[in-house]
């Protein structure tokens, strides 16, 4: 089996294919047909979308940037925080313009802010949303504070939340697929994190000084057939 057709076959064990009801026409494009009044979602455009998303997930990791995830859901919100504890910051309760109004919220809100340990004193690199149709203001508050969002999107999300979505995942969200998502993310961040290490070493080996031998008044030289080390020599 190739790459393509484990992927697809992953996706369709996790029922991404299957939407709640037909789609409406803003939605169409990720549509392959429907039966018996539920959508059936193209699996070819949930795995590329879903790709593009891990790539822009990926990208403030690169740039020592900030994410922000969000799931209410508390049949899996605890495994998600807890696979994803180096890069998560999420929490059960919200309040309202927590992007556009978090400098000048009351004291009150802030202290409680301060001790849910949200984090919000400066804005996000990335917004992602497992559950948009539960988080229209957050997206309409991403979108004014012009913040990219990758998202998990169904056949039911609404035209003004949709178009808002940078990111759009087609797919339903039951749990199989919202753990294979996060799994996902968690191994983009692992990845993304090691090749910022591998580089950091490589620029500490490339900067790091030739070693040099003093106390010889000639210099050895050298061939390449000589299986020794170079040593520059001085006097």
């Amino acid at each position: 089996m190739t790459i393509h057709s484990i992927v697809c076959t992953k996706l369709l064990s996790t029922n991404a294919h299957l939407g709640r009801r037909v789609a409406a026409h803003h939605f169409s494009v990720y549509i392959c047909g429907s039966r018996n009044g539920i959508a059936i979602l193209d699996s070819d455009k949930t795995k590329i979308s879903l790709r593009n998303a891990l790539h822009f997930i990926g990208s403030p990791i690169r740039q020592k940037g900030r994410s922000f995830f969000l799931k209410t859901n508390h049949v899996f919100l605890y495994e998600i925080m807890e696979e994803m504890a180096s890069c998560i910051n999420d929490s059960q309760w919200r309040i309202g313009a927590f992007l556009t109004n978090s400098c000048s919220s009351p004291k009150k809100i802030r202290s409680r802010k301060k001790k849910i340990n949200l984090g919000l004193n400066q804005e996000p690199d990335c917004v992602v949303i497992l559950d948009a149709d539960r988080k229209s203001s957050v997206i309409l508050e991403a979108d004014r504070s012009q913040i990219p969002i990758a998202s998990l999107v169904d056949s039911t999300i609404p035209l003004g939340s949709f178009k808002r979505i940078t990111y759009p995942i087609p797919a339903n969200d039951p749990i199989q697929f919202v753990y294979l998502f996060r799994h996902s993310i968690t191994k983009t961040v692992i990845l993304e994190r090691g090749r910022i290490v591998a580089m950091k070493e490589k620029k500490e080996l490339i900067d790091r000084p030739f070693p040099r031998r003093i106390g010889f008044s000639r210099s050895v030289e050298w061939s390449p057939a000589s299986e020794t080390s170079l040593w520059i020599e001085q006097e």
